[in-house]
């Protein structure tokens, strides 16, 4: 444990000068006023956030026990979810690798590729999946494709942000060689650029499709299919212990895809 201060022939020594100090306690103090006015101004009633424990305990005893009747139907529910971010990681590579390209400064053919490339994954990622879901769903109905499109498009901003970055950091000596040598840009790419990027690329793949199958599992809850659907249906009708069925699967999924995901990464990086 270090002494932050001691006196040494007569003075004391301290971390941080007076300047320094009287910065980090005018930081605290804006940091804390910013706190205490977020929370002022979000209108939280206080008496149900006080009341919550009970809640919690009122709603688990409602939820116990578990009824394994729909066990089957949560079951299909819990397919179609894995179907879903599956298919959507798979488009969603016909899509994120020429953006990658093109968003990657070392690879764009121009500025203005490069500006569109960013301004692709910037616009995928800002908008959350479930809003993406809200949207396909007012244009295709409800349904598992209108998911598959809210997970593909949600991903690509993913997906193209980190491959790009790979891209950035490759080796430029491969690619000056073949340029020398007068490759073409198609086997520059296939030969110098792609060897380098397929670590990273696996590696990126193979989380986006763990990360769309956990928000997958949600997408039910406005109508874009998966396990989400049955699960909102038994909210709605009260029926807890269906609830607590559904919520164990889909836990279950998810530690299943976790230890998927983990045996993949060993095997392909």
């Amino acid at each position: 444990m270090v002494d932050k201060s001691s006196t040494v022939e007569g003075r004391v020594w301290q971390r941080y000068a007076g300047r320094q100090r009287l910065i980090r306690y005018v930081v605290l103090l804006l940091s804390m006023m910013v706190l205490y006015w977020a929370v002022s101004d979000i209108d939280i009633f206080w008496p149900w956030v006080w009341d919550a424990p009970n809640q919690i305990g009122s709603l688990g005893a409602r939820m116990w026990p578990p009824d394994p009747s729909g066990l089957g139907e949560i079951v299909a529910a819990l397919l179609e979810t894995v179907h879903i971010a599956t298919l959507a990681t798979a488009m969603t590579l016909f899509v994120a690798l020429p953006v990658s390209y093109i968003a990657a400064q070392n690879t764009t053919p121009n500025r203005a590729c490069l500006w569109l490339g960013r301004f692709i994954l910037v616009a995928s990622r800002s908008v959350n999946t479930i809003i993406w879901a809200l949207l396909f769903v007012a244009i295709f109905g409800p349904g598992v494709l209108a998911g598959i499109l809210a997970i593909m498009f949600r991903s690509i901003g993913f997906v193209g942000k980190l491959m790009g970055e790979a891209i950035e950091e490759i080796d430029r000596r491969p690619v000056e060689a073949m340029q020398a040598t007068g490759a073409s840009k198609a086997k520059v790419i296939a030969y110098a650029v792609v060897p380098q990027v397929m670590p990273a690329f696996f590696a990126i793949i193979i989380l986006r499709w763990d990360i769309n199958i956990r928000e997958s599992t949600v997408l039910g809850l406005v109508g874009a299919g998966g396990i989400g659907v049955i699960l909102q249906g038994a909210i709605d009708t009260f029926a807890w212990p269906t609830v607590a069925t559904i919520l164990i699967a889909i836990i279950t999924l998810v530690l299943l895809g976790e230890a998927v995901t983990s045996v993949l990464r060993r095997k392909v990086i």
